[in-house]
């Protein structure tokens, strides 16, 4: 496998080039995965929304311009938040400013005003406790089976991760599998297949 300074990835006789950003089920996988792309297009979808939105308030009671916001604004910000875990703080403050001003938009808040009394008030999470909350469902359906069985064996307490009884046996504290040493020894030898594969396959740089 040779990678020439163009952006390009040579596979057997193929010639790849290298994309800095890729789309899956919408969402933005920049090549660092900061997840700083999909923020930037969250955001852009988000505001363009808001200004539609903006334009209709005044006819809409309070409860229809809530559901709106909910359908347009809220559930972009929900959609995969989970890969938000871990983000940048700046990251976070962006996404944030875009439920404030949702939350303007539902209830007429100035600017000025402070934005906490609003979201509680609508009832709403910040988007850093939506991501932690997320995550704390994901890990409550898979500790009681109540989701799908690939995920179950993906989470599991750190104190039955081990024959030995560990110091935080006690703690309720989690590992995926990717933690566990034999799925990284596994992990290690795939990716060593793998290159070896096309290694193996190329033509030498000479060629």
């Amino acid at each position: 496998m040779l990678c020439d300074f163009q952006g390009t990835v040579v596979v057997l006789s193929a010639s790849v080039k290298v994309a800095n950003t890729a789309r899956d089920l919408g969402v933005y996988i920049d090549r660092s995965l900061t997840m700083s792309d999909h923020v930037a297009a969250v955001c852009r979808a988000a505001y363009f929304q808001l200004r539609q939105l903006r334009l209709i308030t005044r006819s809409l009671t309070a409860d229809a311009a809530k559901s709106f916001v909910q359908a347009f604004i809220t559930c972009r910000l929900d959609y995969c938040n989970s890969l938000f875990s871990g983000i940048s703080d700046s990251l976070f403050r962006r996404l944030q400013s875009v439920q404030n001003a949702a939350a303007r938009l539902v209830t007429g808040t100035s600017r000025c005003d402070h934005i906490t009394p609003v979201l509680r008030e609508l009832h709403w999470l910040p988007v850093r406790q939506r991501v932690e909350f997320k995550l704390a469902v994901f890990v409550y359906k898979c500790l009681h089976g109540l989701t799908a069985p690939y995920l179950i064996d993906d989470c599991q307490l750190v104190a039955n991760s081990g024959r030995r009884r560990l110091r935080s046996a006690d703690v309720d504290t989690y590992r995926t599998s990717n933690e566990h040493p034999a799925r990284r020894q596994e992990l290690r030898r795939r990716r060593s297949t793998v290159l070896e594969y096309f290694t193996s396959r190329t033509p030498s740089a000479g060629h």
